[in-house]
């Protein structure tokens, strides 16, 4: 299978926006990712893929802990930051500050996940990280999580059920 037809297949399948950071020598470190999952429950586990082209997997490769930020509809300025040159995704001081623990924590999400960094593989051209999930918060959870399906940011809207459809005709 060729890699636009494996793309292609995929641009059908929309995914949950995330930021995901962590903290390096060098700085905070980050990037958008679509391609975070829940893996266990007990012990509570996910995880995300990496390019292994990316600029930040080097500094990933010595991180210990990461932060998992679950983006809402109306940020997916934040979304386009991070996947943007590393030089600007953490160019202004007042869009973030660090936990206790250093990682930093994008102002403004409501949800997100600190993991410690329990394993690293490489697959094809991507390298998977799986995180124990250590701390969690979850204030005001996301109404419309922002999404990624078919090249574009979209927001989720609920289904109207049948009966509702029916009634508003009537």
């Amino acid at each position: 299978m060729s890699g636009e037809l494996f793309r292609s297949v995929f641009r059908h399948h929309p995914a949950g926006v995330t930021v995901v950071t962590f903290d390096s020598p060098n700085g905070p470190v980050g990037f958008t990712a679509t391609s975070v999952v829940s893996v266990s429950l007990e012990p509570p586990l996910l995880s995300f893929a990496i390019a292994q082209t990316s600029s930040s997997l080097d500094a990933l490769s010595q991180a210990d802990t990461a932060l998992v930020h679950w983006l809402d509809a109306g940020q997916s300025h934040l979304a386009t930051r991070f996947a943007r040159s590393a030089g600007e995704r953490f160019s202004d001081p007042r869009s973030w500050s660090p936990l206790p623990s250093g990682e930093p924590l994008l102002n403004g999400v409501s949800t997100w996940a600190r993991c410690r960094l329990a394993d690293r593989f490489a697959a094809g051209d991507h390298t998977i990280v799986i995180g124990l999930v250590v701390e969690a918060n979850v204030n005001g959870a996301a109404e419309n999580p922002l999404v990624y399906v078919d090249g574009r940011y979209h927001e989720v809207a609920p289904i109207i059920e049948r009966s509702q459809l029916r009634s508003r005709r009537a």
